[in-house]
């Protein structure tokens, strides 16, 4: 779609990081000097957090500068707000419109009826992108848009929800509008980008969510491999552990020497053992990533929290991910 603007879409299993890492790609964007909206989905405020701002409304609010230039606004999305947006923006209802709201209609559409919610994020997030106005330097319209989206075990349905949708309804401003997110999503200037940890169940996840939106046409773009060790031990260090040479008869007068109790030797050398084996699953995890098909990146595991500058870290760290989609 020539007329829609790059989106970037964030997905990853449970507990792997997916919102900071979109918040962190939001500013490595905003660091090439774009505007970029970053938007979430599932109601969890995570971005406000992150970004240490209250708690974000229904509404485009700027929450970082860049020195480059760009800056980043935020977007929680809300199903109940957006619909009641699509009905005044495509059947004009206003006033009749709120009516439906007062009486828990909306309430009641957005959580029983099957995908609507979906759509109803997804169509928000259409209506950023395709957004266009004569004045360029609006801040509400950007050069990218950022979403911290559902879980990788739902990202496909939630992608492609608005296809069901096209095809349930024949005529009118639904299909019309489903039928062109569904060109977004799956154009060119879209990627879903999967996060993950070095462990066997994520990066299962990560490889099953590949090959499911690869079978529905969804655009796949980098695996970002997040909260990564770094090794602790020195090569020799890590062959002495498995030869046997480092031991607790051999560790403990060295203990002694600094100060620390003897008996600590075996503490320390188990805990040794459990790290060599820690990298080494971690390696192959790693493989199995390299030979997924798709590029990739590392994340480093960052100690004392995430705040800004640990969140800009991490977003210098995605560069290579920005310039590639360029």
């Amino acid at each position: 779609m020539a007329n829609s603007t790059p989106l970037h879409v964030v997905t990853g299993k449970g507990g792997t990081g997916k919102t900071t890492v979109a918040a962190a790609l939001a500013l490595s964007l905003a660091d090439q000097g774009k505007k970029v909206l970053l938007c979430e989905v599932e109601g969890r405020q995570g971005i406000a957090q992150l970004f240490d701002v209250p708690p974000l409304p229904y509404e485009e609010r700027r929450i970082a500068t860049s020195d480059a230039g760009g800056h980043v606004h935020a977007l929680a999305i809300d199903p109940e707000a957006a619909l009641l947006e699509y009905l005044q923006m495509y059947y004009r209802l206003g006033r009749a419109g709120r009516a439906l709201d007062k009486f828990g209609v909306i309430d009641f559409a957005t959580t029983i009826a099957p995908g609507v919610r979906d759509v109803l994020l997804t169509g928000k997030v259409y209506e950023a992108a395709r957004r266009r106005t004569k004045d360029k330097s609006s801040d509400f319209v950007y050069d990218a848009v950022v979403v911290d989206a559902p879980p990788t075990g739902r990202i496909t349905r939630f992608l492609g929800v608005n296809d069901d949708v096209a095809g349930l309804a024949k005529v009118g401003p639904i299909k019309t509008q489903s039928e062109s997110i569904m060109t977004m999503m799956r154009s060119p200037q879209t990627a879903v980008h999967l996060v993950t940890v070095l462990e066997e169940m994520p990066v299962q996840e990560t490889l099953d969510g590949i090959a499911e939106l690869t079978r529905a046409g969804l655009p796949v773009g980098h695996v970002v491999v997040n909260l990564v060790r770094p090794s602790l031990l020195s090569p020799d260090t890590v062959e002495a552990l498995e030869a046997g040479r480092l031991d607790a008869k051999a560790v403990a007068p060295v203990l002694e020497r600094v100060g620390l109790p003897r008996q600590a030797a075996e503490r320390l050398v188990a805990d040794g053992f459990g790290h060599v084996e820690r990298q080494r699953l971690q390696d192959e995890q790693r493989s199995i990533i390299e030979e997924c098909g798709r590029p990739h990146l590392s994340l480093p595991m960052l100690t004392g929290g995430i705040d800004l500058g640990a969140l800009q870290d991490l977003a210098d760290t995605l560069a290579p991910l920005v310039e590639d989609a360029r």
